[in-house]
């Protein structure tokens, strides 16, 4: 055992690139990333070089490890959106991974410089897509206000408890909105608008179990109308059509006695809600027994079946 723990260590001492085995947790990864080595300015171009000129996946591996700690670093600053870390690091590798595809060594930039702008943008998105069931932000004003509305309110919060600590409010001034507004190049009622979708949570629609396991009553009630739901007209519709058209279809395939049979034993209603004629009134008009009545009948329901399965 100790013989391949310091055979494990020598090929990481000879190969600082080669790839970890997979790891358990979100904090071992993040210690890996870590203590991968970072790219002097010569590697980085040297590698750059070899990715774009030869398509060496091997040196585009190794820029992408290089600056995984930088995903690391920029995901923490979204966690406040209540969105698992983890997540947040995967988007920000996949932003890395495009910056690595589109990276240009000549053009005088750190990789880690050109890297940061779509890094954040991937982050952004899997926040917008997931930090609510409704989209919340579709423009690119929209986008601004909803990553810098939390951070100013901070920011005026702190200024408010540093003038007067009775002056902190939730929400924001006419005064407030006005600079918000200025600052980020947008208007103010932009500026409301979001800070009220923002201080609005998510409605659960379904009812919620409650203690003794009986279901709460739910706001979904108010939206269920299945006398109007399209499958439920379908089926509906359907239904009725083989129970008018579909019928009188499949008792024209039958002739006059097995017609006459089946709509005394299942079709007709008389006025005191009784049925029809019984298998031995029947077995007494036609002269047979009873049993071969039963026979005509099942046959007959079958001959109508087969009818409908041709007309539906």
């Amino acid at each position: 055992m100790s013989s391949v723990i310091r055979a494990n260590s020598n090929l990481a001492v000879a190969n600082p690139w080669a790839l970890v085995p997979p790891l358990g947790n979100l904090d071992a990864y993040i210690s890996a990333a870590n203590r991968l080595p970072m790219l002097t300015l010569e590697e980085e171009q040297l590698f750059a070089r070899q990715f774009k000129n030869d398509n060496d996946l091997e040196a585009a591996g190794k820029l992408v490890l290089s600056h995984l700690r930088l995903v690391v670093s920029v995901s923490r600053q979204y966690l406040g959106y209540g969105l698992p870390h983890g997540d947040l690091i995967q988007e920000g590798n996949i932003g890395l991974m495009k910056a690595v595809k589109r990276f240009d060594p000549d053009q005088g930039v750190r990789l880690v410089s050109y890297a940061l702008h779509w890094i954040k943008a991937e982050i952004h998105e899997y926040i917008l897509k997931n930090w609510r069931m409704v989209k919340m932000a579709t423009t690119k004003s929209q986008r601004k206000l909803f990553f810098n509305l939390r951070s100013m309110k901070q920011r005026f919060k702190s200024e408010d408890a540093a003038a007067d600590a009775a002056t902190h409010r939730e929400t924001l001034s006419p005064t407030q909105v006005q600079t918000m507004a200025r600052e980020l190049n947008v208007k103010p009622e932009e500026v409301l608008e979001m800070e009220t979708r923002l201080s609005g949570g998510d409605v659960l629609l379904d009812p919620m179990a409650s203690d003794d396991g009986e279901d709460t009553f739910g706001p979904i009630a108010y939206l269920t109308d299945s006398n109007h739901e399209p499958l439920a007209m379908i089926e509906a519709h359907r239904r009725d059509v083989l129970a008018s058209d579909g019928i009188a279809a499949a008792l024209d395939s039958l002739d006059p006695r097995s017609r006459r049979i089946v709509e005394e034993r299942w079709l007709k209603v008389n006025d005191d809600n009784s049925g029809g004629m019984t298998l031995h009134d029947l077995a007494d008009e036609y002269g047979v027994s009873a049993e071969r009545i039963r026979q005509i009948e099942v046959a007959a329901m079958k001959k109508m079946r087969a009818a409908l399965a041709d007309f539906a």
